[in-house]
């Protein structure tokens, strides 16, 4: 039941970071910036949220520091959008996996050229 809870959570703080980071950021360090996932875990006191940037190496640091810089304001913008008895504290990660799968996916296509 918890864990149904927490994926609910996590999939509406998805929505609202989203739209804080599109709407609401004003830092130009933060880029193209996507987010692909958030977990919450169980008891709703930490969210681990997974984001892509577009574009090389420096500007996806770049937008990291950005979003680590403006973790409180985004915590205290979900706070008041979604009715939790406490927000839980953000982290932001990486996400590595649209990379993986095209690296893949390029290799399969050569493979597939060589035949």
């Amino acid at each position: 039941m918890a864990n149904v809870r927490a994926n609910r959570v996590g999939e509406q703080i998805k929505k609202e970071l989203t739209d804080i980071i599109q709407r609401e950021m004003k830092d130009p360090r933060i880029g193209f910036v996507t987010v692909t996932g958030v977990d919450v875990t169980g008891d709703l006191q930490q969210a681990k949220a997974f984001v892509t940037v577009y574009g090389d190496e420096e500007e996806r640091r770049q937008s990291l520091d950005g979003l680590e810089k403006a973790k409180g304001f985004i915590r205290s913008e979900i706070g008041q959008r979604i009715q939790l008895r406490k927000t839980p504290e953000l982290e932001f990660e990486f996400d590595e996996s649209i990379e993986r799968g095209n690296r893949i996916e390029e290799l399969l296509r050569k493979l597939n050229d060589e035949e």
